[in-house]
């Protein structure tokens, strides 16, 4: 059976970070001892195999700059049984090498006794059809442009709600120390333990997002209230390592597009997660508003933050939760 893994996101994205930080000596970890292994790049005659593969990931990459721009666009990941894989889009850009370009990677995983390892890795650039086949080759994206301009079911505006983050700081270090398979059972009871939050406050859950979860509120009273319990129920659990959670609140108007939330709130409520630091609660002065009349709320510390991608400096409010 196919599911989502949030244990091979996790894996992928150690791998994507040890290339953006440079610590390549750890890459052949990664990489399955078979010699069915393959390593697949961008370049003409990048196509490898086995053995060499492990000799030299880690100088192959090392011999990229470190790059100043990255971005992950989309990251998904699935298992079915001892055989996985992940996708991965990514913005990159290089010092001195202009505009920025899209990067697309596909891993395929096996289960070699207890961890995933890589058995092929390919990467690709962005090529227009027309330039390789003569045609542009639409079908495809027509389907899925008339779905976005014609399918109710699939696209519509959603009004006003709060969108709740939630992030774990240090997961990237609290996993490496755990192991693939202590980490994901941790990590899969915790978003059992959100969604059922979401679920008690009649709000949405949307997705998981590697260690992180989305969610949306119709009402900024209940996000709150969700977000109070969320850090309730990681300080009183039984569980070791204990998270550190981190939560962002921003309300505004949303889309809803193939189940998934869009929206410049969206975007400033994970930049606000990101300002938090474990145990906190930051809210946005709009969401702030929205609760005004609700005394059983108490927001300290405002302050004006910078927000990535976002113009101007925002104020946000630490919202005090401990009963």
């Amino acid at each position: 059976m196919i599911k989502t893994s949030p244990e091979l996101l996790a894996v992928t994205e150690r791998w994507f970070d040890a290339i953006r930080y440079r610590r390549t000596h750890v890459l052949k970890d990664y990489l399955s001892d078979s010699a069915e292994l393959r390593f697949i790049g961008t370049g003409e005659d990048e196509f490898w195999r086995g053995q060499v593969v492990r000799d030299g990931v880690g100088d192959f990459i090392g011999e990229m700059p470190e790059p100043d721009v990255w971005e992950v666009l989309e990251a998904e990941a699935f298992e079915n049984g001892e055989t996985g894989w992940s996708a991965f889009l990514h913005k990159v850009g290089f010092p001195g090498l202009g505009d920025s370009f899209i990067v697309r990677t596909v891993l395929v995983f096996v289960l070699e006794g207890a961890s995933w390892k890589i058995i092929n890795r390919h990467a690709s650039l962005p090529f227009p059809n027309v330039e390789f086949v003569g045609s542009e080759q639409l079908a495809i994206q027509s389907l899925v442009n008339a779905a976005l301009n014609d399918g109710p079911e699939l696209l519509q505006t959603e009004g006003l709600a709060s969108v709740l983050f939630t992030d774990v700081e240090g997961s990237t270090t609290l996993a490496e120390a755990m192991g693939n398979q202590s980490w994901s059972a941790l990590i899969d009871q915790h978003f059992q333990t959100v969604e059922g939050i979401v679920a008690a406050h009649r709000g949405q859950f949307v997705k998981s997002l590697g260690d992180g979860t989305l969610s949306s509120f119709q009402s900024a009273n209940e996000a709150l209230l969700a977000a109070i319990d969320m850090q309730e129920a990681v300080n009183l659990t039984d569980m070791e390592p204990r998270l550190g959670l981190r939560v962002g609140i921003h309300t505004g108007e949303v889309v809803l597009a193939r189940g998934d939330f869009f929206g410049t709130v969206v975007n400033k409520a994970a930049r606000i997660t990101s300002s938090a630091n474990a145990g906190e609660i930051l809210v946005s002065d709009e969401t702030r508003a929205m609760v005004s009349g609700h005394h059983e709320f108490k927001f300290v510390d405002a302050k004006s933050v910078t927000l990535k991608g976002l113009p101007k400096d925002h104020t946000v409010y630490r919202l005090q939760w401990a009963r």
